[in-house]
């Protein structure tokens, strides 16, 4: 049975690394690993190391906490699901993230000034 935090480690390495265009195979030679067993962190199918998730991490340009980030909302202390919905599994939110970034700060700033005031008068 696949643990939750495995799961949500896996997801973590997949959308930094997709955030960063990097490929599976582009990763696994970094780290030294077949691009299948990054395939499997990826779903949470395999369990990623301590010493190998630094590896990733270091690979990936991250801390290694950011791979936890967000692990709390998952559930309360109660066991209920949180309500946020997951915005990094919706492939359109990435990449709408990822052309954000690339927008020149100065313009970047002014297009969140106004999509935060659209969703204010939602």
């Amino acid at each position: 049975m696949t643990h939750p935090v495995d799961i949500h480690v896996g997801k973590r390495v997949r959308h930094r690394r997709w955030m960063i265009g990097m490929t599976q195979q582009q990763l696994a030679e970094k780290v030294g690993i077949k691009f299948q067993q990054i395939q499997k962190y990826e779903t949470g199918m395999n369990r990623v190391s301590a010493s190998r998730l630094f590896d990733i991490a270091q690979v990936l340009g991250t801390d290694v906490s950011f791979y936890f980030d967000g692990l709390e909302g998952a559930s309360g202390p109660d066991g209920a699901k949180g309500t946020t919905p997951d915005v990094l599994a919706d492939k359109e939110a990435m990449d709408l993230v990822r052309t954000y970034y690339a927008i020149p700060e100065a313009q970047r700033r002014r297009l969140f000034d106004l999509a935060r005031a659209l969703g204010q008068a939602a």
